[in-house]
């Protein structure tokens, strides 16, 4: 699978998103220049969000659209929050310009029809389902059939949710198909995270995964790489100052660079399943036990515990020969601290393997 110019998924490294959200504030300069510092970060591609309040929800305050619970927006209506939160679409044309003089991928999250056929305009490479559009099946099956890659998360989704999206997009013709866990809370704490989920919607739903991280801090998202995620999504801001409604759990610049950073370093640890030595190992392995004289022996004398031992360095036999070469007598004198070697020993031991 390819998102822009990028392979998802097998031994590819992990496709890092920086997602904008609400943290341009409402002003496109800092929009702009979040995305120039995107780049810098390290990250693979920059994620809009594309909707109005209206495209959302109803502008009304009854106790239904009403925030409550704990959240950082208690207090607002969803009418509100959105329309503090949404990115213009008269802006989206010029942000994916700037993403592509910074060579990073940009596509966004719909949010209904009409978005869809907005980001069509602009030619997006992927499409993201946000965590609480994953029920709306319409959409799902609408944004499927423009035939790119469909990446989907899965914040409020149990089993059956997830099989029912997953299930649309081929109904739709789409195999393209990324699974990212996550927990829909702002902030999520770290004892919800069930990272131990990503293999198993890998192998479960048969699609690639990831993870869209909303804890604090770039721990998560490194676990989840050693897990096995092939995308990692977590919000990005330019400066934390700037404020904003997304802006208490998203990564400043330093923070966002330490993360990548974290992702790549965890995918060199990671390697490959592999039984082979590098050279440089190969070279060490002179320090390895072996077979050494370690007293002066005279020619017929007999090779004992006490005169050749199993030690440090590996210029010696293997010891796997050690009990065989015991009893046999040596064939010239030996110096304390030489590598013995089959020439040394009496020509009936010559019927082991050598070294």
């Amino acid at each position: 699978m390819k998102i822009g110019n990028r392979l998802i998924g097998g031994d590819n490294p992990c496709f890092i998103i920086a997602e904008l959200s609400a943290n341009h504030n409402g002003n496109l300069d800092i929009a702009i220049e979040t995305i120039r510092s995107a780049k810098k970060t390290g990250a693979d591609a920059i994620k809009l969000q594309t909707y109005t309040p209206d495209t959302l929800t109803i502008d009304c305050d009854n106790k239904h659209f009403k925030i409550e619970g704990g959240t950082l927006w208690d207090g607002k209506t969803l009418y509100e929050l959105y329309g503090e939160a949404y990115t213009p679409w008269e802006w989206h044309k010029r942000l994916f310009e700037v993403a592509e003089e910074e060579g990073l991928i940009c596509f966004s999250s719909p949010f209904d029809f009409t978005a869809v056929d907005f980001l069509e305009e602009l030619n997006v490479p992927a499409y993201k389902i946000a965590s609480f559009e994953i029920q709306d099946i319409p959409l799902i099956e609408y944004a499927a059939s423009k035939g790119k890659p469909i990446i989907m998360s899965t914040g409020i989704a149990e089993e059956a949710d997830i099989q029912l999206a997953v299930d649309t997009c081929r109904k739709a013709g789409n195999n393209d198909i990324i699974l990212l866990k996550c927990t829909s809370s702002y902030p999520a704490p770290l004892e919800l995270a069930n990272l131990r989920t990503i293999p198993d919607l890998k192998s479960r739903f048969g699609v690639e995964v990831g993870f869209s991280d909303h804890t604090y801090g770039s721990l998560a998202p490194t676990v989840a790489t050693s897990l096995g995620a092939a995308v990692i999504e977590k919000h990005f801001i330019l400066d934390k100052s700037i404020g904003g409604p997304d802006a208490d759990f998203s990564l400043d610049v330093e923070e966002f660079t330490d993360l990548v950073n974290k992702v790549r370093d965890t995918e060199k640890l990671l390697g490959k399943v592999s039984y082979e030595i590098s050279e440089k190992v190969k070279n060490n392995k002179k320090f390895a036990r072996s077979l050494f004289v370690v007293e002066d022996v005279q020619h017929g004398d007999t090779i004992t515990e006490e005169n050749v031992r199993s030690i440090r360095p590996g210029y010696g036999l293997h010891p796997k020969y050690y009990k065989e070469v015991l009893g046999k007598r040596v064939v010239k004198d030996i110096e304390r601290g030489t590598p013995l070697s089959f020439k040394m020993i009496d020509q009936q031991i010559t019927k082991f393997c050598k070294k």
